[in-house]
């Protein structure tokens, strides 16, 4: 079967490549068609990434996170026509670590080819069924599902219960993060800390809401336990300032990626005894804890519809180059509905 892939061959040029794909026995063929743009294809697709890392991985096909509907499966356990969720994490083999942190893992977008396809033979394991949760949402469960696996990654590690929990971050993944701990812990205080107060509106699901210059040692602010969501040269502003109002023997959870090391107040972390956590991307386990959060919660299914900025049709090159100009420009997602 021939398939058309849409890769990215230098920034902002996107060209057509044509691929044959073997129908082989064991694998689903699904066709993508409801896409989501994320940071780092943005980083890919301006050029926004060392050089040297461009040179190495372009040509490359964009986007990981997506869904799609079931073309063929082989084994018959799923139907023509059902909607799935599309994995972009395959795993390694050195199963001593979760999927996501294998050293031998492959994320695609980054180290394998992404979603921008006509259509993909994928193994099984690397589809989800789903139903009953809107396709613009569905598109980006790969987004909420790395929030699923802070926060599950973090109950499992709380020692007792926190009363004051402060994500810092106003973008998607600290609204995605503060959701989540609203949802699994519903009687924790839960406080927002970002630069943009139109934007720390829209989380009015938290308990308290503060911009970053309201909080200081001396404001009388503590929290047990902080989520960092910021990324970026901002994130080391962040990280000191989660260190000063942390109480003793607090957990630091990090999620925000950025591309320069940051410095880090070890002094306090060893005066307080604070444990620092790095969260990132997720597994299958993950996904299919967030769908069932999603097929099973319409609040918080209703909450994520927030971070959809614009929903595009795509048709040819040209509606990909607008998409990726829209999509720097805004706050959130913008959702692609493939139609190439």
């Amino acid at each position: 079967m021939i398939n058309a892939q849409l890769k990215l061959i230098s920034p902002r040029k996107v060209e057509t490549f044509f691929s044959d794909i073997a129908i082989e026995s064991e694998n689903v063929l699904v066709r993508p068609e409801v896409l989501s743009i994320c940071k780092a294809d943005i980083r890919y697709f301006y050029g926004l990434r060392d050089a040297k890392i461009l040179k190495k991985k372009l040509p490359l096909t964009l986007i990981h996170e997506a869904c799609g509907k079931v073309l063929y499966d082989p084994d018959g356990n799923m139907k023509k026509g059902d909607r799935v969720i599309l994995l972009p994490n395959i795993p390694g083999k050195d199963d001593r670590a979760e999927e996501n942190y294998r050293l031998d893992s492959i994320f695609r977008s980054s180290k394998a080819d992404g979603f921008m396809q006509e259509v993909m033979s994928l193994p099984p394991s690397q589809v989800l069924l789903y139903e009953n949760i809107p396709d613009e949402i569905a598109a980006f469960t790969e987004f909420i599902s790395v929030g699923v696996h802070a926060v599950s990654s973090y109950l499992k590690r709380m020692k007792n219960p926190p009363r004051r929990i402060g994500v810092w971050g106003d973008g998607g993944l600290g609204y995605i993060v503060s959701a989540l701990l609203k949802f699994y812990l519903p009687d924790v205080h839960v406080s927002v800390i970002g630069v943009h107060r139109t934007k720390l509106e829209l989380f009015r699901f938290a308990d308290e809401l503060h911009t970053i210059d309201e909080i200081s040692p001396d404001c009388g602010i503590w929290f047990d336990d902080v989520f960092e969501c910021v990324g970026g040269a901002a994130s080391e502003d962040a990280i000191s300032q989660m260190i000063d109002v942390i109480n003793p023997e607090g957990i630091i959870n990090l999620l925000g990626v950025s591309e320069n090391p940051v410095a880090v107040n070890t002094r306090m972390v060893l005066e307080k005894g604070l444990t620092l956590i790095g969260r990132s991307r997720s597994g299958r386990a993950d996904f299919e804890e967030t769908v069932r959060i999603l097929q099973t919660n319409e609040k918080l299914t209703r909450r994520m519809k927030v971070l959809i900025s614009d929903v595009m049709e795509i048709r040819d090159i040209e509606d990909i180059n607008r998409a990726f100009d829209r999509a720097k420009s805004v706050d959130y997602k913008v959702i692609l509905k493939w139609e190439m």
